[in-house]
């Protein structure tokens, strides 16, 4: 019989070398799709544009009120068992990208049982 730390070598030494060729295989695959003919990815900027405000023309110009503003109720949403951002974002009408938006802190993979997020 070997001897017991041979036993636990193979017993945690197998897994962890599969895990590193898994890894190592992962970043070799990963680099050669990223850099595949050598050029860095070409990243682009949006052009923004801005309307320029002609200056006031009279000086005694009269002060309107501002209409008054519909204040938009935010809403929240108490996450129970079973449930995912997808059927969230179905039950209240809009997208996950949209709760994600609402909810910046939010990882859609690992919801919690009674986290609370918003939905409007």
């Amino acid at each position: 019989m070997p001897p017991r730390w041979r036993l636990q070598l193979a017993r945690f030494g197998a897994p962890a070398a599969f895990l590193l060729a898994a890894t190592l295989a992962v970043l070799l695959v990963r680099s050669a799709i990223s850099s595949g003919d050598g050029a860095e990815p070409v990243r682009t900027r949006r052009a923004v544009t801005t309307a320029s405000v002609p200056p006031a023309t009279t000086v005694a110009a009269t002060t309107q009120p501002s209409p008054a503003t519909t204040a938009v109720a935010t809403e929240f949403y108490e996450i129970k068992e079973g449930d995912t951002l997808a059927s969230v974002a179905d039950q209240y009408g809009t997208t996950v990208e949209e709760l994600l938006t609402l909810n910046p802190e939010v990882d859609p993979v690992s919801l919690t049982i009674g986290q609370r997020i918003r939905v409007q």
